[in-house]
């Protein structure tokens, strides 16, 4: 008559390490996530962000052949609103447009700013002659007759700040403004802008 083993089959000593590792593993996860949460709640950090503080048409000629010549001063504002981190900008790269046209690129090589400060960056944005396409053209007829012509000015910017024990946190400001100005004098028209971080 076959006889029955009821003695537990025994565990092999790999999937107990195998096991005493994953918990280890998971614990640390569930600590390292109090600590940044804890830490997020207490700093209360804000993203850097870019903002267009200034912008004027310094120069605006236009014939009747189709040749546009401008010259525009942009002045662009790194702000860093927190109080306990400073921020890196790099890769900044703003395209300026006349309808869907690229005019010229502005860029910056990457530099800090403090906690709780601002850098400022002034542009001076001359441009060769513009050679224009028909509907450009009407554009410009139209603007002139307006008295205000607008320019599109977008790209991005990475931004990067360090937080205690919450660590390095990296996002893409992205900004796209339309700069509105007077064809009289130049002045701007709320032309004041500022970047969205993702």
């Amino acid at each position: 008559m076959p006889k029955l083993n009821l003695d537990p089959k025994r565990t092999h000593p790999l999937v107990w390490c195998a096991a005493i590792i994953c918990t280890i593993i998971a614990v640390a996860v569930i600590i390292a996530g109090l600590v940044v949460f804890i830490g997020y709640m207490i700093i209360h950090p804000t993203v850097p962000f870019i903002t267009i503080t200034y912008a004027h048409l310094d120069n605006f000629n236009y014939d009747q052949v189709g040749q546009m010549d401008i010259q525009i001063t942009v002045v662009v504002k790194a702000e860093n609103d927190n109080a306990k981190a400073h921020a890196t900008f790099s890769d900044l790269s703003f395209f300026l447009y006349f309808q869907r046209l690229q005019i010229a690129e502005l860029t910056a090589d990457a530099f800090d700013v403090l906690k709780n400060t601002s850098t400022e960056l002034q542009y001076i944005v001359p441009s060769l002659s513009i050679p224009l396409e028909r509907t450009a053209m009407e554009e410009v007829d139209a603007s002139l007759k307006q008295g205000r012509i607008a320019f599109d000015l977008k790209g991005a910017v990475r931004t990067r700040w360090r937080i205690g024990v919450v660590g390095s946190v990296k996002f893409w400001s992205h900004l796209s403004c339309q700069l509105k100005f007077l064809t009289v004098n130049g002045t701007s028209i709320n032309s004041r802008c500022s970047s969205k971080s993702n």
